[in-house]
């Protein structure tokens, strides 16, 4: 009888493990399933550069199906439970499916729900480009925007592409510059993190960049309140508040919630994973690649690249009956 491998999710992570266990692996003796909710890839770093009209929106989205190899079943449906002990995963059509290896692949993604009136202050004075819609809105959004103070604020951290804010931010003052408005707005990147970055020696040289092109800083801050009325945010204490006339933000991140539901996650909808070989913590023959995982490793897609070659072999470790090996260092380009 053969045997079923599991993917869940059918993003970066998702279609390259499918593809890499598939040239490895016989199709007689190994099924190969990846299941997503939909059939539609966004190129997640050109949300990044839609707001300033240097892509094309309707470039970055693709067909999942037209990246995933020949000899493995995708399946459209919507994940609801992961039943790790059970080995079973069920699915809003009613269907279960059972398997031998799996990977959850479920990404993460931004919640303005998780940040005190964000969601209301979303499309009036507030935007996003950490989503598609989200992205176009803000485009428009630029367009209008003739002067005042722009805020880019991170609610918290960890999120996806943790260097994509700040990107925001040094391409608003080409942009603004490029429209000869630049000395009638201010911008100010706002990040829990203790500098432009996340990493010091980094973060030290991102410094120097922004103040040479004029950004102002407020780092270890964490957002508590968006007031959409006034035009405000506010630290998670509540004694300090920053104005704003465009606030661009990162929502809170959160992973997926079927993990949560599944009673599998850490409390915001990652997966607890053994950061050096990628395997769920107590249980064997599962593994978490990307953004699903609560490793601390960047979540972007170049990490998922290295985490992929580190879930193949451990895989083909534990199907050739050796344990997993600590291979990955939370390496990214």
């Amino acid at each position: 009888m053969a045997k079923n491998i599991l993917i869940l999710g059918g993003g970066n992570g998702g279609t390259m493990i499918a593809n890499k266990l598939r040239k490895h692996l016989a199709r007689d003796v190994w099924n190969i399933t990846v299941i997503d909710k939909d059939n539609r890839h966004i190129y997640q770093p050109g949300l990044l550069l839609v707001p300033f009209g240097l892509e094309n929106p309707h470039k970055i989205v693709k067909q999942r199906s037209k990246y995933i190899a020949p000899g493995i079943t995708f399946v459209l449906d919507i994940v609801t439970r992961i039943d790790l002990e059970k080995r079973l995963v069920k699915t809003v059509g009613m269907r279960e499916f059972s398997y031998d290896f799996l990977v959850i692949s479920t990404g993460c993604m931004p919640d303005a729900s998780e940040d005190a009136g964000l969601s209301d202050a979303l499309g009036r004075n507030a935007f996003t480009f950490y989503d598609y819609d989200g992205s176009l809105a803000l485009q428009t959004a630029l367009k209008q925007f003739n002067g005042g103070k722009l805020v880019v604020a991170i609610a918290s951290l960890p999120i996806k592409c943790p260097v994509a804010p700040l990107e925001f931010a040094l391409l608003a003052d080409w942009y603004f510059t490029k429209r000869g408005i630049r000395n009638k707005v201010d911008i100010r990147f706002v990040t829990p993190a203790m500098g432009a970055f996340t990493k010091a020696r980094t973060s030290a040289v991102l410094g120097e960049i922004t103040a040479e092109k004029n950004i102002a800083i407020t780092a270890n801050w964490n957002l508590g309140t968006v007031n959409a009325g006034e035009r405000r945010i506010e630290n998670m204490p509540g004694t300090e508040r920053i104005d704003y006339d465009l606030l661009v933000a990162i929502p809170t991140n959160v992973g997926a919630k079927v993990a949560t539901d599944s009673d599998i996650d850490d409390g915001m909808g990652y997966v607890p994973t053994d950061p050096h070989t990628l395997q769920v913590k107590g249980y064997s023959q599962v593994y978490t690649l990307g953004d699903a995982s609560n490793t601390p490793a960047s979540k972007a897609g170049s990490s998922v690249h290295y985490q992929t070659d580190t879930v193949l072999h451990n895989i083909l470790c534990e199907i050739h009956g050796r344990s997993p090996e600590p291979l990955y260092d939370g390496h990214a380009t």
